[in-house]
């Protein structure tokens, strides 16, 4: 999938106003799963995918932005914390533009690299994939005060 398309999609998932505002989605999105992943396993993901999306995958492997800690291994919380923070938004607008780029991503690439992905990552993170919460613990559901 060209970065284009990829792009265009998470924009209509996310119900984003622009591409830029996909891009950042995007961009956060696959940085922080980056940082899940092992080396080989960004190094597979990444071929499957077109520049500058690739990129992303690393993006915050070397210098991870301050006021956020614990790099390369986090819960399904701290997963979307991070997405709000590097993308300047909300709690739940990270939930929704993450799961929209995971959705566009499982488009995007084969199914064996995405089942690969999978055994990298605690089970929990099997809602973002899917879109849909374990249970009404989940860090996916946001509770209005």
């Amino acid at each position: 999938m060209e970065y284009e398309e990829f792009i265009g999609r998470v924009q209509d998932r996310a119900e984003l106003d622009s591409p830029e505002e996909a891009a950042a989605a995007a961009k956060a999105t696959l940085g922080t799963l980056g940082e899940m992943l092992s080396p080989k396993e960004r190094r597979d993901l990444a071929a499957e995918l077109a520049k500058p999306l690739k990129d992303w995958l690393t993006l915050w492997m070397e210098r991870p932005p301050r006021k956020l800690t614990n790099p390369h291994r986090f819960n399904l919380e701290e997963f979307y914390n991070r997405v709000a923070a590097r993308s300047e938004v909300g709690y739940p607008a990270a939930i929704k533009h993450s799961q929209a780029v995971i959705q566009v991503l499982r488009e995007a690439v084969s199914r064996g690299e995405l089942r690969d992905v999978l055994r990298e990552l605690p089970d929990e993170y099997e809602e973002l994939l899917s879109g849909q919460p374990r249970g009404p613990a989940s860090p996916s559901i946001v509770r209005q005060p």
